[in-house]
């Protein structure tokens, strides 16, 4: 067993050759990049500037957190309440059921323990504090998305089902989790998770997948999509700009709550990551509804300042008309009750100034690097 996980083979392995998007070899976009979103004139970060410390990729200290406990234990007025945990890691409350999306709490977005990206921001609770979810979904197979030691707590400590992207199953099996607590999906493929009103559909993305150096795209990628009889939520992934998203939209929306990605981007990504601007795009695409912008605030993985992607939302975001939620992490925050916008990361480093103290709870102080 290790943090790389296991290739897919057998029933498995035949299931995803049917899929309409292998190409013998493995998965591929079904469409071609649009043009612009990737500019060739810019060299692609070399491995050792990504791992380099320099600049504002990181802030100068821990960001404020909220423990989430307390809102958690009181009714969801709306029926729908989001809590974003860090990075992609959003627990979502649907009309009486909880969603998990990529939960990672381990401390670095790699195979390894000592080498590789650092999580600069802790979560705001322990895995163990969690309460019980009903379903945990996984878009694709990314070390800041599929994270070895949470899913490894998580198999020993939970019976909760997972619904994931075709062969993302054989990762999830291999570190100790039932066969039968599996749901892996093809875009379009849509689960009712049982005992629930909750369906879960995997819907497409602009990605690519792979935990070592020869596993390219050897498992699908999805954005997700969650529904009851009374809400729908959209949540990217890791994508790129894609105008399959109005297909989604006419498909599966109108959306509630849109979680789309928008750190780690850079001028040669466009075609892989959405960043802020492109990410206000595909919110268009979508048709809207309430915007919770994530993967960011908890791990360095580009060279743009680690607060670039919420400032340039905050800028632009408002002349479009987009509703915005940018709530702390472990803040529970209700669509309905309208935007949400509190420029809180500024309490620690303003863009050009030096940090300034964080007021935190003595429960927010004492909370380690969280995992089990």
């Amino acid at each position: 067993m290790n943090s790389f996980g296991k290739r897919a083979e057998g029933e498995r392995l035949e299931r995803m050759r049917t899929s309409a998007l292998w190409d013998g070899q493995g998965f591929r976009n079904r469409h071609p990049v649009l043009p612009g979103l990737r500019d060739a004139t810019v060299p692609r970060p070399t491995l050792k500037e990504l791992l380099s410390p320099g600049g504002r990729r990181t802030p100068a200290g821990p960001l404020p957190l909220t423990d989430p406990r307390e809102a958690w234990s009181r009714p969801v007025q709306s029926g729908l309440r989001a809590t974003w945990l860090g990075h992609s890691t959003v627990l979502i409350e649907m009309d009486g059921h909880r969603v998990l999306t990529d939960p990672v709490w381990g401390t670095r977005a790699s195979p390894f323990r000592l080498v590789g990206p650092k999580r600069f921001q802790p979560m705001p609770l322990r895995l163990r504090h969690m309460p019980e979810v009903d379903v945990v979904v996984v878009s694709h197979d990314h070390y800041d998305h599929l994270d070895y030691p949470t899913i490894r707590a998580l198999a020993r400590h939970s019976r909760v089902p997972f619904v994931t992207s075709l062969g993302v199953g054989a990762h999830l099996q291999a570190w100790g989790v039932a066969a039968e607590r599996i749901t892996e999906l093809d875009w379009w493929e849509s689960h009712r998770v049982p005992g629930t009103g909750l369906t879960i559909t995997a819907a497409p993305s602009q990605h690519f997948s792979g935990r070592g150096l020869k596993d390219r795209n050897a498992t699908l990628w999805s954005s997700m999509v969650m529904r009851t009889d009374r809400h729908k939520v959209f949540f990217s992934g890791d994508t790129g700009l894609t105008t399959e998203y109005s297909t989604i939209r006419d498909r599966l929306g109108p959306f509630d709550l849109v979680m789309l990605e928008v750190g780690a981007f850079h001028p040669s990504w466009g075609d892989i990551h959405l960043g802020p601007v492109n990410a206000l795009k595909a919110h268009a695409l979508l048709g809207g509804g309430a915007f919770l912008p994530v993967h960011w605030g908890t791990f360095g993985l580009a060279m743009h300042d680690w607060d670039e992607p919420v400032e340039t939302l905050l800028q632009l975001a408002p002349a479009q008309g987009v509703p915005l939620l940018m709530p702390r992490m472990g803040e529970a925050v209700e669509p309905a009750h309208g935007p949400s916008v509190r420029p809180w990361w500024r309490t620690n480093a303003a863009p050009g100034e030096a940090p300034r103290p964080v007021s935190q709870t003595p429960m927010e102080r004492e909370l380690p690097w969280p995992l089990d």
